[in-house]
């Protein structure tokens, strides 16, 4: 279990180091998506082993994945300026 947490945080980390890596124009400060990348890991690993049971470490190494890549997309900003109408 310990070291199964230990491994999601990693992909946790390696997701987040990623992202930031390749869109760093497009995120907020890199430790705050580095904690985010953890935590989406972590507790995405919590929920598919709370799921699944023990004995399924590579799926719950998935949910973390699939989480914690769901948490960082939440940061990302938009690309361009925001249009206001003429209305508004």
């Amino acid at each position: 279990m310990i070291l199964e947490a230990l491994a999601s945080a990693v992909l946790g980390l390696a997701l987040a180091l990623i992202a930031a890596y390749r869109l760093p124009h497009r995120l907020p400060a890199r430790p705050l998506v580095i904690s985010t990348g953890i935590a989406g890991a972590l507790f995405g690993d919590f929920v598919t082993h709370t799921a699944l049971g023990p004995g399924g470490a590579w799926l719950s190494l998935l949910g973390a994945a699939i989480i914690s890549a769901a948490s960082l997309s939440l940061l990302i900003r938009p690309a361009g300026r925001l249009r206001r109408s003429a209305t508004a």
